[in-house]
């Protein structure tokens, strides 16, 4: 007789099995792009500063303003993707540009190039990311949902862990060579285009489907129905109880870790990431979405109790490994919750709805994450975190079963 760990294995690779080709292939393409990506942005603040001489505040704006308009960009690109029924054309424009854009940074001679193409960089993000969850949805049986989104972030998270490490052992082997190593990231971005377009392929829309005119329009919007409202406010209430991985960073600088260094902790935090969001997509469709999510938050909660509390480099890689398997056990669920509550025809809106909300979230968290910091110091800011996410697992505890919360049919 099997045990359940060998039982769960087994399920595990079943259900990984029966994933459709096209959703590998986003995992893969979101994986070289993320290399890409994360191999420039682990580098660029450095670069920008005491290379091309940038101030740290002129940084800040910069990816501010980048970050700001990817979210916007996000709902309208949703909604696009609803209206014309096609979600492919849209996701290959997204990660297009983010590819033509690589070869700007290591060509770049002022601070206007950089910003132009962290600009048109982020805007390829925000137009690729809900057609992108939209089609893993539409071309994914209900019952996988969960393995198929925690499948495709678990690849993506692995390009954020090779990506920070390919840069850091470029920069050691150049003698810290920024533009080569800028160069060598545009391969990845060409590569992950070549993928979605050769092996992704999009469902025909039934017949019996009519594209949505005017898919953010409030009687439409109306239609996303109460399940897809009461999980938007929910997921907006948990990433008000987390803050950007950037004050991971700061913790670890205040603890004397040398810069070149730095991109080791969102290495460890993107391993952990990685190795957690496929297993927690799979028990996610065997047992419910709400479990799932519960045991998220009780890994921010320990996450940030770690940071605050416990001293030293132990405290701070076990705080960061917690963290790291927080989203693995969160982000994967939420997509699979958007997908079971949106009508099909509204997924892109739906997507765009959410990731701009949860953007918003993110950035006020961060806010007074880093008012905090400064105000008291970095135990209020984790402090702080923890009694959020625990008001948040009380509050999911308390949400009576239902769409959002039950196994899907």
């Amino acid at each position: 007789m099997r045990s359940p760990e060998e039982s769960h294995a087994t399920n595990a690779t079943t259900s990984l099995s029966k994933i459709p080709r096209s959703v590998w292939a986003l995992g893969f393409v979101s994986m070289f792009m993320d290399i890409s990506s994360e191999m420039i942005h682990a580098l660029l603040p450095l670069y920008m500063v005491t290379v091309l001489g940038t101030s740290v505040v002129a940084v800040g704006f910069i990816e501010g303003i980048a970050e700001a308009t990817a979210s916007i960009t996000k709902v309208f690109s949703g909604a696009l993707s609803d209206r014309l029924g096609k979600r492919k054309l849209l996701t290959v424009l997204g990660y297009g540009l983010g590819a033509l854009t690589k070869p700007v940074f290591p060509m770049a001679s002022g601070l206007e190039w950089l910003t132009v193409a962290r600009f048109v960089d982020r805007v390829g993000k925000g137009i690729r990311g809900a057609p992108r969850d939209a089609l893993v949805a539409d071309v994914t049986p209900a019952e996988l949902r969960g393995a198929a989104f925690g499948l495709r972030q678990a690849l993506d998270t692995v390009g954020a862990f090779l990506g920070p490490l390919l840069a850091i052992v470029l920069m050691w082997l150049t003698a810290s060579h920024f533009q080569t190593v800028f160069w060598v990231a545009v391969i990845p971005a060409f590569v992950a285009v070549y993928i979605l377009i050769a092996f992704v392929r999009e469902p025909e829309t039934p017949a019996s489907t009519r594209p949505v005119r005017s898919p953010l329009a409030l009687h439409e919007l109306a239609r996303l129905g109460p399940a897809y409202w009461r999980l938007i406010g929910l997921a907006t209430l948990f990433t008000l109880a987390r803050f950007s991985e950037a004050f991971l960073l700061l913790r670890a600088q205040d603890m004397g870790l040398a810069p070149l260094w730095a991109p080791a902790v969102l290495v460890l935090m993107a391993l952990a990431y990685s190795l957690s969001a496929y297993p927690a997509g799979v028990l996610s469709d065997r047992v419910g979405r709400r479990g799932v999510l519960m045991t998220g938050l009780g890994l921010l909660v320990a996450a940030d109790l770690l940071l605050a509390l416990l001293p030293g480099w132990s405290g701070l890689a076990l705080g960061v490994a917690a963290w790291g398997l927080h989203l693995g056990f969160s982000q994967g669920v939420f997509a699979a919750m958007i997908a079971d509550s949106a009508p099909a025809d509204l997924r892109g809106t739906a997507f765009g709805l959410f990731n701009l909300l949860t953007g918003l979230a993110l950035l006020a968290a961060s806010v007074v994450a880093g008012l905090l910091w400064d105000g008291v110091g970095f135990k209020a800011t984790f402090l702080l975190g923890a009694a959020c996410a625990g008001s948040t697992l009380v509050g999911v505890a308390l949400l009576r079963p239902g769409p959002i919360t039950s196994k899907p049919n």
